[in-house]
């Protein structure tokens, strides 16, 4: 057999892998939310923003002290019925799943935890590589976190752009929109975060590579 028989053969392997059994879903689920959450509550300590629905919710908190997941809760709810149109059911159900869990650790994580001391750099490149890993799991599972990653996603779907630039440019925006809230050094680290967070979506999440199974 020839080395590109080979590869095609391996190729073809990855591609008919079988669908993720029910148990499985379940532990990428939790996994992964709970990756994002404690992305979030890195950001959160730092005082640091992101983007998407995550960086509304969070400049709602900042203005109004409401809570994070909360706001995240019910800043999401006008984007399902674009997953379940465009997404379909299970995809749907996956997302709320996710946004509802996200939201609920967000809020229990830092009762577990406690940071005495957090450096500003280092909440911003870890919180963004936590939060991407979470979502390239939620993704690889047929899930979401909600808001723009639906968008995202189907437009990958749909016409083969690469989710982690679209999802950068969303993220860039509203992070810059926070320079009414919060001083400049913040939006600065906070835009690190966000170029992190994308960076890893961009490289790992291409289309035609890891198809939802």
């Amino acid at each position: 057999m020839s080395i590109l028989s080979r590869r095609a053969v391996s190729a073809s392997d990855v591609i008919s892998t079988t669908a993720h059994r029910p148990y499985e879903d379940v532990q990428a689920l939790l996994t992964g939310t709970l990756f994002v959450a404690l992305g979030v509550v890195l950001f959160r300590h730092a005082g640091l923003f992101t983007g998407g629905t995550a960086g509304l919710a969070f400049l709602l908190h900042y203005t109004t002290g409401w809570s994070f997941g909360l706001l995240f809760f019910l800043v999401n709810m006008p984007f399902y019925w674009l997953a379940w149109r465009r997404m379909g059911p299970v995809f749907t159900a996956k997302t709320f799943a996710s946004v509802a869990l996200l939201a609920l650790l967000s809020e229990l994580v830092p009762t577990w935890i406690d940071i005495a001391a957090l450096n500003t750099g280092f909440a911003a490149i870890a919180g963004g590589l936590l939060t991407g890993a979470g979502m390239l799991m939620l993704f690889r599972h047929r899930a979401s976190l909600g808001g723009f990653n639906v968008l995202v996603l189907w437009l990958q779907e749909r016409y083969g752009w690469r989710a982690g630039h679209i999802q950068m440019v969303m993220d860039c925006a509203i992070v810059l929109v926070a320079l009414v809230v919060v001083g400049g050094a913040q939006v600065l680290w906070s835009v690190v975060g966000a170029v992190v967070l994308n960076l890893s979506l961009a490289i790992n999440h291409r289309p035609g590579r890891y198809m939802a199974v």
